[in-house]
């Protein structure tokens, strides 16, 4: 059988809505305590740890600037899926809250500026006095270097949040491809296997596991190509009104 460009598209919009519901999937299980949002916030919290020194070890949120009240403030942030660059203007805003003679030290070590320099600076910002040309360019160093330190940190989150969402949408993808293709079977008399084991070893199954796997990239592709059709076909109606 010649296969037609009507079956072809029929082809991508299937493997589009079966890509589609396996990223829903993904997403429900945010549902259960976060699901998948957990991932990543364990990149996050290596990286600020060292800016807070001996501190880490207190469980005292009754300060919005304690480690703990801090780590679930970002955490709380991460999951709700707040913008990258909010979040990591939040972060850097609460480190730089924190800054005093007595955290300079730890934030100093974990960001490669000179400690006694920073404490000074500090206690300058504490007694709202003005920094010296030489303190200013220390301060502008360290900011500069907490925000590579958060941006690095973020940007290794957000990318093993999406590998880890497009890993198991594609293991959601398979399985539902499975599931459906030994269904089809059932409704037609076993043709493909009367029960589980018969229609695991049968070709079909694996063209329904491949069917799974190619879905999992074509949904993104679909969702914009749809966005792109719709756009298209808005312009051309913009077009039609004015002429």
């Amino acid at each position: 059988m010649t296969i037609s460009e009507l079956t072809v598209t029929n082809a991508i919009a299937a493997l589009g809505a079966l890509g589609t519901a396996s990223f829903g999937l993904v997403d429900a299980t945010k549902a259960a305590w976060g699901g998948i949002s957990h991932i990543g916030v364990g990149d996050i919290k290596k990286a600020i740890k060292p800016l807070f020194g001996t501190e880490t070890s207190s469980t005292n949120k009754a300060n919005p600037l304690t480690y703990a009240s801090v780590l679930d403030n970002l955490r709380a942030n991460w999951m709700n899926g707040t913008g990258l660059a909010d979040q990591k203007a939040i972060a850097k805003t609460l480190i730089k809250l924190r800054l005093s003679p007595e955290t300079a030290p730890a934030l100093a070590s974990a960001t490669g500026v000179d400690g006694a320099t920073l404490t000074a600076i500090a206690t300058v910002i504490m007694t709202a006095g003005a920094l010296s040309p030489a303190q200013a360019d220390a301060f502008g160093r360290f900011d500069l270097a907490l925000t590579s330190l958060l941006d690095q940190a973020y940007q290794r989150a957000d990318q093993r949040y999406r590998n880890s969402a497009k890993l198991l949408a594609g293991v959601f993808s398979i399985l539902i491809a499975l599931f459906a293709g030994y269904f089809y079977s059932l409704h037609n008399k076993g043709i493909y296997g009367a029960n589980p084991c018969d229609y695991l070893r049968n070709s079909f199954s694996w063209a329904a596991m491949l069917a799974g796997a190619l879905a999992t990239p074509i949904a993104p592709i679909a969702k914009d190509l749809s966005s792109a059709i719709a756009a298209g076909t808005n312009v051309v109606q913009k077009l039609q009104k004015t002429s």
